[in-house]
């Protein structure tokens, strides 16, 4: 849905130019009357916005496509892109993953992006909006202000303000009115927005298990057509229905015309799907049938297989860490609640920790026990929670608990023997 970019000192110093060009188009504006024998003259050297959709790519964050803005007067043609970042600003990274998703509104000659998604190989399609002179002139002048060095970064959302999201708000605002969505996607209606991801996502699965285990429940509730927008894709098959209602109370289409621009190769859009034996699921089943034979011999012979408790664990706790961070301390959207927590959370770390110490097997076994409750809990609360999950975690969560349930067997074994 971004087009991630990286903004250096040139494109600093187009941003500048494009303002000054946006001025013009104002100024330009301004100085012709809105009828009368110049009327062909303003037809000409009118303003028009068009809202454009690309296609999605084969690069993750391109899966649902993205959308821009294209500005045109004359001989002057631009693009208002909002889903810029800036790789070079301080502490990128950290910011990043904190969830302080900082993007930039940038403008630059339509040509550019023309030239780069026809590379690419990815359709692109232009849906001129249907907006009168003196709503072309304020769009304008709200972007002239919007990409201003001191304006133009913003808070991205995934689902709430992103590419897609923000050309509506932007046109809402000039119009003083707002956009409705009255039919559904033809193709394909969401129930939520994780929903809307897993249909995109359908050849990425790996992707997809990521989103999972990292969002809660925020992005599970049914959402409304507007919402379905944040989707350029969505968006795109909703833009032939879709009305503005103005601040007189009229109604018109959003979309006055619409033409590609340029077709897409087979090559350009997303991967072929993954074969069934990489995904997700059929590692975790596989997991699983391992866990299973090991935990049989281990009870055989009433001896913990100590290495394969510290490599699964191990891997839960580096997954626990990192939704227990995204939960407590990062502001990203929609990370909390998240129930995952009960199966992956840092604690899973004393096992690997402590499964080769003799002291520490007290510690280990107590940690088994409260994992082997917590794991019924959330098997038994899970269907009762707003919080969508995917097949994978089943033979996961199950393989879990069968290595606690076997570790506190065998314990129990042990310390039965000892007391005898």
């Amino acid at each position: 849905m971004t087009y991630a970019t990286s903004i250096n000192d040139t494109h600093r110093r187009l941003c500048l130019i494009i303002l000054a060009v946006l001025a013009c188009f104002m100024t330009a504006y301004a100085d012709k009357p809105d009828h009368g024998p110049e009327a062909d003259v303003i037809s000409r050297d009118s303003i028009t916005v068009s809202l454009i959709i690309n296609s999605p790519g084969s690069i993750i964050y391109e899966l649902e496509g993205h959308a821009m803005l294209r500005l045109r007067k004359g001989d002057m043609d631009i693009a208002i892109n909002y889903g810029v970042f800036d790789f070079n600003s301080p502490n990128f990274i950290g910011r990043f993953v904190a969830g302080q998703t900082d993007y930039i509104a940038a403008a630059y000659p339509f040509e550019y992006s023309l030239r780069s998604y026809g590379d690419d190989g990815r359709r692109m399609t232009e849906y001129t909006l249907n907006l009168t002179q003196d709503e072309a002139s304020r769009f304008a002048e709200l972007l002239r202000v919007n990409i201003m060095p001191e304006n133009r970064t913003y808070r991205y959302n995934y689902v709430k303000d992103n590419c897609a999201t923000r050309p509506l708000v932007m046109t809402e605002r000039a119009v003083n009115g707002t956009i409705s969505f009255p039919e559904s996607p033809e193709s394909y209606v969401p129930a939520s927005f994780r929903d809307a991801m897993r249909h995109h996502h359908a050849n990425y699965p790996w992707y997809q298990f990521g989103i999972d285990l990292a969002l809660g429940g925020g992005i599970d509730y049914p959402i409304s057509n507007r919402e379905m927008a944040f989707s350029p894709v969505l968006l795109e098959e909703m833009l032939p229905e879709a009305t503005i209602t103005d601040s007189n109370g009229s109604i018109r289409p959003l979309v006055k015309s619409s033409r590609t621009l340029q077709e897409g190769r087979p090559d350009g859009g997303p991967a072929d799907p993954t074969p069934w034996y990489l995904t997700p699921l059929a590692i975790a089943i596989l997991l699983l049938t391992a866990t299973l034979l090991i935990a049989m011999r281990d009870i055989r012979r009433e001896k913990v297989t100590r290495w394969w408790d510290a490599l699964i664990f191990t891997l839960q706790g580096i997954g626990g860490v990192v939704i227990a961070y995204l939960v407590f301390i990062s502001v990203h959207e929609a990370t909390s609640p998240n129930w995952l927590l009960l199966w992956l959370n840092p604690l899973c770390l004393i096992v690997p920790i402590c499964i080769y110490i003799k002291k520490c097997k007290g510690l280990v076994f107590c940690y088994e026990i409260v994992n082997f409750v917590a794991l019924i809990i959330l098997s038994v609360v899970w269907p009762f929670v707003n919080q969508s999950g995917n097949l994978a975690f089943i033979p996961l969560i199950l393989a879990d608990a069968l290595l606690s349930g076997r570790y506190i067997y065998i314990h129990l074994c042990e310390k039965k023997q000892t007391t005898i």
